[in-house]
């Protein structure tokens, strides 16, 4: 078995190696720069999906469509708080976290995709929480241990889209 933890002359030392690098000791396991190319598509797809459940909830008419719009828009502002979360991780690890609206869509895992009735509004954004299930599941289990604090933070935003992807399966059931 080995050792379970640095004697305190050496963690003392440790820490005052490469201060600038904050966070990030010699305990970090991940490869940091795919973590923050990771994190950036996932903030790409967090801010699509901002735009995409906005849109949503203005164009939406019709039938129901006022709770329905109701619930697009608390779907919008969780997004949101995904994408402020990874941002502020990025920057954590010394990363820059990219708001580039040109590149959202090439850097995003899920589409942009709009709709003219509220069923395909919802089959949209049931589809895009689908693979950002997807996707954080793949992320997380990559992750392992090189990054447990990611991985926390990504799990929290994978419950909340397995939410997400459950309110849209509602919608859909309360459509037939």
């Amino acid at each position: 078995m080995s050792k379970f933890l640095s004697d305190v002359k050496t963690l003392r030392e440790n820490a005052r190696k490469n201060l600038r690098k904050g966070s990030i000791t010699d305990a970090y396991g991940a490869d940091l720069p795919r973590v923050l190319e990771v994190l950036n598509q996932s903030l790409a797809t967090e801010l699509i999906c901002v735009l995409r459940y906005q849109q949503h909830s203005f164009a939406a008419h019709g039938l129901d469509s006022e709770a329905v719009a109701a619930e697009f828009l608390v779907h919008s502002r969780e997004e949101q708080g995904h994408a402020e979360l990874i941002a502020a991780r990025i920057g954590q690890l010394g990363g820059e976290p990219d708001f580039n609206p040109d590149t959202f869509s090439s850097r995003a895992h899920s589409e942009y995709k709009t709709a003219t009735s509220l069923t395909d509004m919802i089959k949209e954004n049931l589809i895009a929480e689908r693979i950002a299930i997807s996707s954080y599941s793949e992320i997380i289990a990559w992750l392992g241990d090189g990054d447990p604090t990611t991985r926390r933070m990504l799990e929290e935003i994978l419950a909340v889209e397995e939410e997400h992807a459950n309110d849209m399966v509602n919608l859909l059931d309360d459509k037939k």
